[in-house]
């Protein structure tokens, strides 16, 4: 995954930052307890996030645990839970067939890094898909899509984003609850959408240099390796609608202790972070200065 999704943090108390750090750092732990160290390097804030969706409105039995980031103080980690288990198994699956389209893209110097950090997560891997084999097959067929729009060269923006929303899609199916498993279902389709186009907005200039596919250039106006102002703005409106779409889905779901946190990131956060990424300015910024806000509705980014 790619580590877009996050709360915006001026919008949460303490105790609903702690609250959030129990599910980011309980994840942290829950995969290098079933996965070992290796994988508690893929730890990111979209699953994370997914952890927070599959809770179903309950928080995480915490304690505060020291680790090599917090050291002295120690974190507040969400405990062994359902949710974190799922999370962390879909993390493994998701992140070695990213790796393995990596290996494939890249060539064989280019891909190098690929295959060590394939060969570090193999084990972990084998063990994931046992555990979740339908997502396996979903992650993998979607990929495998996506690999066939690229050797295309798709021209449109919506075939490519919607396969990679119904694979995030497809995670939904760890929801017991059939009525609550189709409105998350819903809600992880257009944040899956968000999340294809907003990478490939922040790759763009990469994908340029390399020559690697990147559906933008295709559909819109780009100038030394930039979206030009009239397609950034075209582009920001389209990405906003796929939050929008994505809140009316939130909306019908009973969050329980979560509701703020998601809040944040629904109706804040990923505003923020998709304004940084068209700004140019999303990895340039300290790791603690807040991202500047663009509210829902409005085109300018």
């Amino acid at each position: 995954m790619f580590g877009y999704v996050r709360p915006a943090a001026d919008r949460l108390t303490q105790e609903q930052t702690d609250l959030f750090r129990s599910a980011y750092c309980g994840l942290c732990r829950t995969l290098g307890r079933r996965y070992g160290l290796p994988a508690r390097m893929i730890l990111n804030y979209d699953l994370a996030f997914l952890a927070i969706l599959l809770a179903g409105g309950s928080g995480f039995s915490c304690a505060r645990h020291r680790c090599p980031v917090h050291p002295i103080r120690g974190c507040p980690c969400g405990e062994e839970n359902p949710a974190l288990d799922a999370a962390a198994d879909l993390s493994v699956i998701l992140t070695w067939w990213q790796l393995r389209d990596g290996v494939t893209d890249h060539g064989f110097f280019g891909g190098l890094k690929y295959r060590l950090a394939a060969l570090l997560l193999r084990r972990s891997y084998r063990k994931a898909a046992r555990l979740r084999p339908d997502f396996d097959r979903l992650v993998q067929g979607c990929l495998g899509e996506l690999a066939e729009l690229e050797r295309e060269n798709c021209p449109s923006i919506d075939r490519p984003a919607d396969t990679f929303a119904r694979l995030l899609a497809g995670a939904a199916e760890e929801e017991p609850d059939p009525v609550r498993r189709r409105v998350l279902a819903q809600l992880l389709y257009h944040l899956g959408r968000w999340i294809y186009l907003t990478d490939a907005a922040d790759d763009l200039a990469k994908d340029q240099r390399s020559g690697s596919y990147n559906p933008l250039p295709l559909r819109f106006s780009v100038q030394e390796g930039k979206l030009t102002e009239e397609s950034r703005q075209e582009l920001a409106q389209t990405m906003d609608r796929s939050v929008e779409r994505m809140a009316a889905a939130f909306e019908l779901l009973e969050c329980g202790v979560w509701q703020p946190v998601i809040e944040s990131v629904v109706y804040a956060g990923l505003y923020q972070v998709g304004n940084a990424v068209l700004n140019g300015t999303f990895h340039q910024r300290p790791r603690r200065e807040k991202y500047p806000e663009r509210k829902a509705g409005h085109g300018d980014a």
